[in-house]
């Protein structure tokens, strides 16, 4: 789960994280009386689930109030279509207006998990404010890494370690390593996936300040925190992937048109697969999951129905604990309910395959029905052609 940069940094100041005043404007008006209220030029920020907000011209520097004002006359209401953001871009809806300071160096910190290694990984780097991907191509020795044992955590001497490797006096590493030690805190106490500060500056007058910050959260981990639960906003995420969290569904839209349903993360990378080599492309990821109900299965149907990419259905169920007289219950009704404009195939296998054939056939709907997986990627490509 992902969260704004003003919500992430209202999150670090339990742990004294140094941070820019500043606060939330949801409107022109917010904007200038903030602006009154820090007394000095300030930088009005979008508040958009997507990075690269300064180069679509997201983040705008306004002299005094009356120019805040303006600033966010231009940015509220606006798309912003980003280096990270979909086609069509994000609505700005809100803006943090913060003070200007005066910068004397840029870095990169962050922690984030290697998958391959187990481990969280420490990360930094002197060239902060820019996208750290480019820089690990570009200059890859230019990003050090710290790993952290996961059974005896992180050090204060390999804090301080990480600090002196961006060149600055012991001071200043001294002073710096108090900062990479609580972000280590916050990390695990919020069970995140990534936590990133880019740019953190060195300030002529108020020494290290985290100037833009970003928090992702493990979904798996956010049963244990209600209050961050609380902080997701919808209206930056896809509607049908929110719809689709209603009934316990794990959807993400892709950008192809063969609407994919199927029971098992690792089925459904299989079908993508098997759907890219018949000549096709995928318009969904839609995991039902092993334990899914006819209603779930019908919802997800649904899902995909609402889907304006989609020009024909695949359904690739192996039956288990989800069996297939449920998936053909769930299918058919969904398929009553609503008009299906387009093709659907449906390859099933496993627990009651036979009862669920037979649902399928005695429907008297015209279902594609495919024996096995490849015949079935096959038949849903040819099927828009």
């Amino acid at each position: 789960m992902k969260i704004h940069e003003y919500q992430a940094k209202s999150l670090l100041k339990e742990f004294n994280i140094p941070l820019p005043k500043g606060e939330l404007a949801e409107s022109p008006e917010d904007a200038k009386t903030i602006a009154k209220k820090l007394a000095k030029p300030v930088v009005l920020k979008a508040q958009i689930h997507a990075g690269g907000r300064g180069k679509a011209g997201g983040i705008l520097m306004a002299e005094n109030p009356d120019d805040a004002y303006q600033k966010a006359s231009s940015l509220i209401g606006k798309r912003l279509i980003t280096p990270q953001s979909s086609p069509e871009g994000k609505l700005v809806r809100k803006l943090l207006v913060e003070e200007q300071l005066k910068i004397k160096k840029e870095f990169y910190l962050s922690f984030v998990i290697d998958r391959a290694k187990r481990r969280l990984i420490a990360m930094v780097s002197k060239f902060g404010g820019m996208e750290i991907e480019e820089i690990a191509k570009t200059d890859p020795k230019a990003i050090l890494k710290e790993e952290i044992d996961p059974l005896i955590g992180l050090k204060r001497f390999q804090a301080i370690r990480i600090a002196l490797g961006l060149g600055v006096r012991y001071s200043e590493a001294a002073k710096l390593s108090g900062i990479i030690l609580a972000l280590y805190k916050a990390f695990y106490k919020w069970d995140c996936s990534l936590i990133e500060i880019n740019p953190l500056v060195l300030t002529e007058d108020k020494g290290w300040v985290a100037l833009d910050l970003k928090i992702n959260f493990d979904d798996n981990g956010l049963f244990r925190h209600p209050e961050i639960k609380e902080l997701r906003d919808i209206y930056e995420e896809n509607p049908l992937e929110v719809e689709a969290t209603k009934y316990n569904l794990n959807y993400i839209k892709l950008d192809g048109d063969v609407g994919c349903m199927v029971n098992g993360a690792g089925l459904a990378m299989a079908t993508m697969d098997l759907i890219l080599h018949s000549g096709g492309k995928p318009a969904n990821f839609l995991d039902v999951g092993g334990g899914a109900t006819a209603e779930m299965v019908e919802k997800g149907f649904e899902v995909l129905l609402s889907d304006k990419d989609v020009k024909v259905i695949f359904i690739n169920i192996f039956g288990g604990i989800l069996r297939c007289d449920t998936l053909a219950k769930g299918v058919v009704e969904a398929t009553k309910k609503h008009t299906v404009p387009y093709p659907v195939v449906i390859r099933m296998e496993g627990t009651n395959v036979e009862e669920g054939r037979k649902i399928l056939k005695d429907s008297g709907l015209n279902f594609i029905v495919a024996k096995s997986m490849a015949e079935g990627a096959k038949k849903a490509v040819e099927a828009i052609s």
